[in-house]
């Protein structure tokens, strides 16, 4: 209990006390979780509505698969990605290893099958509705696909929330590929688990509960534009 308390209590000092190391943290936080997502959901759209829509041999395999992966352990993902991107991996030659670059194309790996899975459903559940109104109209194939986009924006942002919720909590992955560098890599989630390795458990409550706030507020964003477009 005390140390909850200690820990609530240094959270509003480590926010307002001006601390860069723990600006730093959150910014790479924020900066590798939010670009991540950002490549995963514009990768995912076309591709996940497409596939959601289209009738193909093979989709029930594919569905397998990409469920599959949808839930793939972090740290799988992590030693995936590091192995080729180490000295002595294929891709050894850039020397993005222990990089925010390595972190966001694993964390980007990681969240693709969550967005594009949740993207896939609602395409194949809620699409071909929308796809056969606009062909009554007469849509070309471009306007079909952001009339879908609109349509279907609910499904979108949930499935966008929760690659978020995955990215900005994921450890694992981060972890192996960058190394958890002060200044560099660190991260909300390696910070936590770093310090609490140290037996600083009040740091890492701390940091902890400004992890949970900013997830809260950003889905409490996407959520709230979710609502609105209901109405």
């Amino acid at each position: 209990m005390n140390d909850s308390l200690n820990g609530l209590k240094e959270a509003v000092q480590l926010i307002f006390s001006g601390n860069i190391e723990v600006y730093e943290v959150i910014g790479t936080s924020l900066m590798v979780s939010l670009t991540s997502v950002l490549i995963a959901t514009i990768i995912s759209l076309p591709i996940g509505i497409y596939l959601g829509l289209k009738t193909f041999k093979g989709k029930g395999l594919f569905t397998r698969v990409l469920y599959t992966l949808m839930g793939i352990p972090p740290v799988v993902m992590g030693l995936f990605v590091f192995l080729y991107i180490a000295r002595s991996g294929p891709f050894g030659h850039l020397r993005i290893y222990y990089t925010v670059t390595a972190m966001i194309i694993a964390q980007t790996l990681l969240i693709l099958p969550i967005i594009m899975g949740n993207i896939f459903n609602s395409a194949k559940a809620h699409g071909e509705i929308i796809k056969q109104s606009c062909k009554t109209l007469g849509a070309s194939k471009i306007q079909t696909l952001f009339i879908l986009i609109k349509e279907l924006r609910g499904y979108i942002l949930i499935a966008v929330a929760t690659g978020f919720g995955r990215a900005i909590s994921e450890v694992g992955a981060v972890y192996l590929v960058g190394g958890n560098i002060d200044g560099k890599t660190r991260v909300m989630t390696t910070f936590i688990t770093m310090n609490t390795s140290m037996g600083d458990y009040s740091k890492s409550i701390a940091m902890a509960i400004i992890l949970l706030t900013i997830a809260f507020v950003v889905n409490g964003f996407i959520y709230k534009y979710i609502g609105d477009s209901d109405d």
